[in-house]
């Protein structure tokens, strides 16, 4: 499996996990992640979200995932993931993944953001929930 592929497959797992409604944020008080009021869609159904993160420490590998969803039945997507630099400074984050094409549409949509580390335990990486953020925003054609 090529570095693109392992990496198309891990930020697919992360949005899966971002989209848990069960996922518990264990964030330390400054651990923080924000999702920006308005995403973009494209014709094709490319799907652009960004916000902002901050988060220190960390052992393994950190990610922002993020996933949307649109109308009272809609199901979430995940859009792509971020590799995470947890230094304590305050970082812009960005996702971009295809959610096929009139599968959303402009308007309003809800996201969600998680800042999840995979932490080595006992050989397995195992998720650590530095922060999450739901927001409704407005996704816009362009």
């Amino acid at each position: 499996m090529s570095l693109r592929s392992a990496l198309g497959v891990l930020a697919a797992a992360l949005a899966v996990l971002a989209a848990a409604p069960s996922a518990p944020a264990s964030a330390a008080p400054d651990e923080t992640v924000t999702v920006d009021p308005s995403g973009r869609i494209s014709a094709d159904g490319t799907i652009t979200l960004s916000g902002t993160y901050r988060c220190t420490g960390g052992t393994g590998p950190v990610f922002v995932s993020s996933s949307v969803a649109q109308g009272t039945l809609g199901a979430s997507r995940g859009i792509g993931g971020t590799r995470a630099v947890c230094d304590g400074l305050t970082h812009r984050w960005e996702n971009t993944g295809q959610a096929g094409p009139a599968t959303l549409r402009a308007g309003t949509a809800r996201v969600e953001a998680t800042l999840v580390e995979l932490r080595p335990q006992g050989g397995l990486p195992l998720p650590y929930f530095h922060a999450t953020r739901q927001r409704d925003i407005t996704l816009q054609q362009g």
